[in-house]
This record gives structure tokens, sequence and C-alpha cells, in this order.
């Protein structure tokens, strides 16, 4: 990486430890960076280096971990229209980088759900190194976890899980929906057909953003 990125993000990571790093200071920080040097970029700012293996508590059916493209997390922002008010939800949230990059980018309140412990501590570790507020982390199994967590409005799925597993977290939040209007963002995960979820046109076949509609049970 070219050394003026690297003292951006050196610049960057001063700001986060200091309190000073607004969700558009991180922007625009971030959108200064080519779109190629963007992950590279998040992980110097976040500290990360190479991926872990993935653990023995890694259930059946379930994705080894791989770390959402911050391009396509941009663009999920962007599509389900994100703000401040919201509760954005990572349904497999492995090293917690797309959860604290929602929260920085749009100081949305940000939860994890992870299943494998050594995970969910370098999240929480994360979350400590870079004073980031309104960012948690819940161990566990989404397939269980999801319907606990009621108070979120955007649900954020990066090819965790699929067949039954993704059958039982599409009825936890459909229980969430009752309530009120959620957002499900996928990444390269289109979603089975469900009554109550109606998918945003989008120009990109990688992203699915759908918005519940109680009024179509």
């Amino acid at each position: 990486m070219e050394p003026v990125h690297r003292t951006s993000a050196a610049r960057m990571l001063a700001l986060l430890t200091s309190g000073q790093a607004t969700p558009a200071r991180f922007r625009t920080a971030l959108m200064k960076v080519p779109a190629a040097r963007r992950d590279a970029w998040l992980d110097l700012v976040f500290g990360l280096e190479e991926l872990p293996d993935d653990g023995p508590q890694l259930p059946r059916g379930c994705t080894p971990y791989l770390p959402c493209p911050v391009d396509a997390l941009l663009r999920v922002l962007t599509h389900a229209e994100v703000q401040s008010g919201d509760v954005f939800v990572d349904l497999g949230s492995g090293l917690g980088r797309a959860a604290a990059l929602a929260r920085l980018l749009t100081g949305a309140a940000s939860i994890g759900i992870e299943v494998q412990p050594e995970l969910v501590q370098a999240s929480r570790l994360l979350a400590q190194r870079l004073k980031v507020s309104r960012f948690s982390v819940v161990e566990g199994d989404a397939a269980r976890l999801t319907e606990f967590i009621s108070i979120g409005s955007v649900f954020f799925l990066y090819c965790p899980f699929s067949d039954q597993r993704l059958e039982r977290v599409l009825d936890s939040l459909a229980a969430i929906a009752q309530t009120r209007q959620i957002r499900v963002c996928c990444v390269q995960l289109p979603l089975p057909s469900r009554p109550w979820l109606t998918p945003l046109a989008l120009p990109d076949e990688d992203l699915a953003v759908y918005r519940s509609s109680p009024l179509r049970w």
C-alpha cells in the first residue's frame, strides 16, 4: 500500500482512539482511498492481519469465516439507507469487521452474532482497541439467537449459512417483522421467497436488500 494511505490509516486510528472520528470524517477518509485499496486500508486501521483458522465450534452447515469486502458493505449501507437511529445486526459477524465498519460509517448501533469464541473475543478486543461505543458481540448460534435480537432494524448476512439454518433465521426475522418494518441485507446470498419480504430493485447482482411488509402476512 502507498505511504499516503498508510499515513491516512494511522491518522484515522489516532482519531478513533481519541474519540474524534465522526461518521462523516471516517467516510471521507475511506472514500479518498482507491476502491481496490480500501480493504487493506481498513485492516490497517483495525489492526487486522491474517485471517484466523475456524475452530471446532463452527456448526455443520455454516460457512467458514471470510470478511465481506468493503465495497460490497458500502453498497449495502447505501441501498438499505442505514441511519444513525438504526440497529445493524450482523449474523455471523466473525472478527466484527463489518459490524464495526457499519457503526463507524453510519453512526448506527451495531450488534454481531458469532458462534466461534475466538472470533468473539477478537471482536471485543477490536471494539476496545478502537474505543467504539454502541458496538457489541453476542456469542452463540445465529440460528438460535436471532429471535432474541428484537431491537435490530437492519439484519446483514454475508453467506453465513444455508438450507435449514437459513430457514430458521428467516422464521425468527418474520416474528420480529410482525412488530415493525425491518430490512434484511444479503451479499452473495439470495433468499428464498417469503410473502413478508419485498426485494428492492438494485443495480448490483451480488447484493439483495429486502424490506418487510406486515400488510402481506
